[in-house]
């Protein structure tokens, strides 16, 4: 799957005063059928996506979808595959913040409605890079709560993944074969020096939090007093490793950027490492741990004054998910995130200067860039290649206009059977 994205990030800043809206700063909320169009010029078939949770999502089932209703018509019209981003990096004003212990279950009956409205969608992305958001917000202290604790991002984090496992479960209900991508970013944690080792490992250790509790994976010895000293109950920790069986419908998605790799010193603090390891040595540690499918799914680079800077990032990433491959993972896509041009990325979102991040496949006035017009090349002459490695590593999607079509239904009623089977919240996967 050759993928792109609409960034659609939503957080607040200044106390909560301000709402960063990316769909409304890169003006995809006024171009939508432009940008839809351009899918098609780059051949492209499967788009991350999501409506705006702040503007949809009004209240407990109170609900907007008239930009949804427009959207997605026009997706499932064209037979683009939406991999559908519900929740990216913030919550309505009514909702308040990820401290909010009703997030979860609010939540989880917002992405059920969604499923129920649009029941051709197959594919989701519940909750957007849950770590980072959960890490940007209450470790950080630069987005939503803009808190920064150790209780403070526990928190946060035990409440954005139990948001996404009830989720998954209330989409399940009604759409019993859809597949759910994580979209995680992988990180790595470099020793600068011998007295930062410690340090390192600890982050090390940390990194995997959101998706050992959303794949129901215990976490190690060090973790799991980390979580305990940090706010989580004993019974919210079996919460999640009760769920486990939800991983069988999952992909792990990993997002890898130059700034995912950091040097840890001495005293704890953090600079950028650049790709050290690079994506293929990342990804192989986050396989090995949790032995699920992959998908590449985040990755950009800004375009510099030569003008082949996101050109050249973009073929070192393909090398690296054609090594990936090539070494038994299975993988099974990749994307450039995000369509267009994002705003104000350079200082991750924690300024409204309406400064553009040239990231884009297109720029703001849609005019395509070099790393698009390399994309497009790409996707032409590797479409046809990649699933050649084996025929049962290939996705089982439904394309929209396959919906009703007596196949799918079969495969929705099996889908349905099989889950009917799986262990329901007995604990059985997770004490195996």
């Amino acid at each position: 799957m050759f993928a792109t994205g609409i960034e659609n990030s939503i957080p607040t800043i200044d106390g909560g005063r301000t709402r960063i809206d990316q769909m409304e700063a890169c003006g995809h909320d006024r171009h939508w059928r432009t940008d839809f169009a351009l899918l098609g010029e780059l051949g492209i078939r499967v788009l991350r996506y999501g409506p705006p949770l702040h503007r949809t999502f009004l209240g407990p089932e109170r609900y907007d979808w008239s930009f949804a209703d427009a959207t997605f018509g026009a997706l499932r019209e064209l037979d683009v595959i939406p991999i559908v981003d519900l929740c990216h990096f913030g919550v309505p004003d009514w909702i308040g913040n990820f401290q909010n212990p009703d997030f979860p279950e609010l939540f989880a009956a917002y992405s059920e409605a969604f499923a129920r409205r649009f029941p051709w969608v197959q594919l989701y992305t519940p909750v957007n890079e849950m770590f980072i958001c959960a890490q940007f917000s209450a470790a950080y202290g630069w987005w939503n709560e803009q808190m920064s604790s150790d209780q403070a991002f526990v928190t946060a984090l035990k409440h954005i993944v139990k948001a996404n496992v009830l989720a998954m479960s209330r989409i399940l209900e009604v759409r019993p074969d859809a597949i759910f991508v994580q979209s995680e970013s992988t990180e790595y944690f470099h020793a600068e020096n011998p007295a930062a080792i410690g340090h390192a490992e600890q982050m090390n250790a940390r990194r995997f939090l959101s998706l050992d509790l959303n794949y129901g994976q215990r976490v190690d010895s060090q973790m799991y007093e980390y979580l305990m000293d940090s706010g989580m109950a004993r019974e919210e920790y079996h919460f999640f490793l009760d769920r486990s069986s939800l991983r069988h419908h999952c992909i792990m998605g990993n997002d890898y950027y130059v700034t995912n790799e950091h040097r840890v010193r001495a005293d704890g603090l953090t600079s950028a490492a650049g790709d050290v390891f690079g994506y293929d040595e990342i990804t192989r540690q986050y396989y090995d741990r949790y032995k699920l499918p992959v998908m590449h799914t985040e990755t950009n680079l800004v375009e510099g004054p030569n003008g082949d800077e996101a050109a050249n990032w973009l073929w070192k990433q393909w090398a690296n998910v054609l090594r990936v491959r090539n070494n038994g993972v299975p993988i099974v896509g990749f994307t450039w995130y995000s369509l267009t041009d994002q705003v104000d990325w350079d200082t991750a979102l924690r300024e409204q200067n309406g400064r553009v991040t040239k990231v884009g496949l297109y720029d703001l006035d849609r005019k395509i860039r070099p790393v698009g017009r390399f994309y497009k090349q790409l996707i032409s002459e590797w479409r046809d290649v990649l699933p050649a490695q084996s025929i049962c590593l290939q996705v089982p999607i439904v394309m929209p206009s396959e919906y009703d079509e007596p196949q799918a239904r079969r495969r929705r009623a099996h889908a349905q059977r099989v889950l009917a089977r799986e262990p329901q919240d007995d604990g059985q996967q997770a004490s195996s």
